[in-house]
């Protein structure tokens, strides 16, 4: 076996070594509380929307918001593709301000004091709620806004 296939053979064990590393990991041996059952992680899940709704302002925002734009959608019976999309994208906006509170969570008990990247962690996250937003404000524009047209039988 020649050097350079020896070198080879050691930078390919180091590459798998860095891609299989992360699954040898047990979150059992980190957590000082595992879930003992689905239903229970299905009880924690819950309990954070729950915490959600109570505690964070956009979060009921966002839940009047999202009503709204089902009672309309209902209104104008768009298709079932376009509930579709937009049942994913009001999704998309949940998700991003839920890892917004999470990481806002995180960063204050890492750094109660504050620290410029504990502003950057944050507003980052932040900004990814706001890309949401918006992204789901011109999908609902492009979803509803033909229907609601064809509504009342507006041609542009």
């Amino acid at each position: 076996m020649t050097t350079k296939s020896k070198s080879e053979k050691k930078r390919w064990h180091k590459m798998m070594d860095a891609i299989t590393s992360t699954m040898k990991i047990d979150p059992d041996e980190y957590s000082h509380i595992t879930s003992p059952s689905r239903f229970s992680s299905f009880g924690y899940a819950l309990a954070g929307w729950l915490y959600m709704l109570r505690r964070q302002k956009n979060t009921r925002i966002q839940a009047v918001a999202s009503v709204l734009v089902f009672l309309f959608a209902l209104w104008l019976q768009i298709d079932v593709v376009r509930w579709a999309i937009l049942i994913l994208t009001i999704t998309i906006v949940w998700m991003a301000e839920f890892l917004n509170a999470a990481v806002e969570a995180v960063i204050n008990i890492v750094s109660p004091d504050y620290h410029p990247m504990a502003k950057v962690g944050k507003d980052v996250a932040a900004a990814a709620v706001l890309l949401g937003v918006v992204a789901a404000v011109l999908v609902g524009l492009l979803i509803l806004g033909p229907a609601l047209l064809a509504k009342f039988s507006i041609v542009i």
